[in-house]
């Protein structure tokens, strides 16, 4: 596997708002000092590039077309935020014509990420003519059905979504040239593997596949063996795999004082906020919990209409909500600018999930706040945070909440006694 690293420090600083244009909202994302006429896109591509506004390249995309149109297997290594949905559907676009039948498959974790990476297909794919099928979960069957009939030349879709259209022969995927595993490391976090299995095992063996996770866990390592070509890996990861912008808490209180310390830290940093929790139900709760306290509160998880969660994440966005609950579901579905402060209100479950979370702050150099709520249970977690981090989380306190303090035993004297 060749390997291309690349140190994000000294990149260019000018900024280009590269993001979904229609659906999430633009941004600015650090960029390269190169041009996209270096990189070996045609004039179609170009122009469509110049209309959406793009100027420069961000790393990711700097890194990735050049191997990509020239059809090199891909993984790359890549947080949210960072441009690389427009980094594998330029060379997508750039590779397949319209008209040959469904050609390109992308599959996506989430649905808010499906639609972020068909926005760009439509785009981007306008100077070859091609037309896109997005197929996920919380909408109705029958629409996709009528879009997969048309004969797409791309489908974007979520992996259970997508096997329930391939038991109904409603989709074939025999003829993919252009493959893409966006999020890797999420969907398996999600539990897909047996979804991706099925999917893989239906696709040509001959084909062009990148491979996009923000982490690279031996069951990714395993899935890049297993469905790779010779992939060239590219890292754009910052070292330490968190920005150093970020500021990091910890309270460590009882659990019945979790709620008190999460309404403390609310009444103590006033800025935009993103509330993670472990369960859908507690997602609801904690939202009517703020509701009634009268924050200005939304929340997003997967048992939400699709409907329900983009105007979840518009309200956010716009301001009219400070503050946003969300479950891990959908963290990688949230990619919003000037998010000010995260609050752990449940510990992530894993170090990568933590990394994630942290992400969603400290855009473009900006400060960032982390705070994690946690219990003496999760010490253990804690540590691996901290070690990866190679940094210990302060231990912080809030007005009114009794911060947890593990209490040391006592040494015992010759006689077996403690001492006094």
């Amino acid at each position: 596997m060749a390997r291309v690293s690349l140190d994000i420090a000294p990149m260019h600083t000018k900024k280009a708002e590269q993001d979904d244009i229609s659906t999430i909202g633009r941004h600015p994302v650090e960029t390269t000092a190169q041009s996209f006429d270096t990189l070996g896109l045609d004039e179609g591509i170009l122009q469509s590039i110049t209309r959406v506004g793009f100027t420069n390249p961000t790393p990711i995309q700097s890194a990735v077309i050049p191997p990509a149109l020239e059809g090199k297997d891909i993984i790359g290594l890549a947080q949210t935020g960072s441009g690389k949905t427009a980094a594998f559907v330029i060379p997508i676009a750039s590779r397949l014509q319209h008209g040959k039948g469904v050609r390109g498959l992308i599959i996506c974790p989430t649905r808010e990420i499906a639609l972020q990476t068909k926005a760009f297909l439509d785009l981007f794919g306008k100077h070859h003519g091609l037309s896109t099928a997005c197929v996920i979960g919380g909408m109705k069957m029958g629409p996709q059905v009528n879009e997969l009939k048309g004969n797409p030349d791309i489908v974007v879709a979520t992996p259970g979504r997508l096997v329930d259209h391939m038991g109904r022969r409603n989709v074939r995927l025999d003829h993919i040239e252009e493959l893409v595993l966006d999020e890797a490391d999420h969907m398996l976090d999600l539990g897909f593997l047996p979804q991706l299995n099925r999917i893989l095992e239906k696709v040509p063996s001959k084909r062009h596949t990148m491979m996009f996770s923000a982490t690279m866990p031996p069951s990714i390592e395993r899935l890049a063996r297993q469905h790779l070509s010779d992939p060239i890996r590219i890292d754009i990861l910052p070292e330490g795999r968190a920005a150093e912008n970020i500021t990091h808490r910890l309270y460590m209180v009882d659990e019945s004082d979790k709620k008190k310390c999460l309404l403390a830290l609310l009444h103590q940093e006033l800025g935009s906020t993103l509330v993670f929790t472990r369960r859908k139900v507690d997602a609801e709760w904690l939202c009517r919990v703020l509701e009634k306290e009268k924050h200005p509160v939304t929340n997003i998880h997967s048992d939400r209409t699709q409907r329900e969660r983009m105007d979840a994440l518009e309200g956010f966005r716009a301001g009219e909500h400070r503050i946003l609950v969300a479950t891990d579901i959908a963290s990688r579905g949230i990619d919003i600018p000037d998010i000010q402060h995260i609050i752990n209100f449940d510990i992530p479950q894993t170090v990568e999930e933590y990394i994630h979370r942290a992400g969603r702050t400290a855009r473009m150099h900006a400060e960032g706040l982390v705070s994690t709520i946690a219990t003496w249970l999760e010490k253990d977690m804690v540590k691996k945070i901290e070690e990866t981090l190679h940094q210990e989380l302060p231990k912080c306190s809030v007005a009114g909440v009794e911060p947890y303090v593990e209490l040391k035993p006592r040494p015992f004297g010759r006689r077996g006694r403690r001492r006094k």
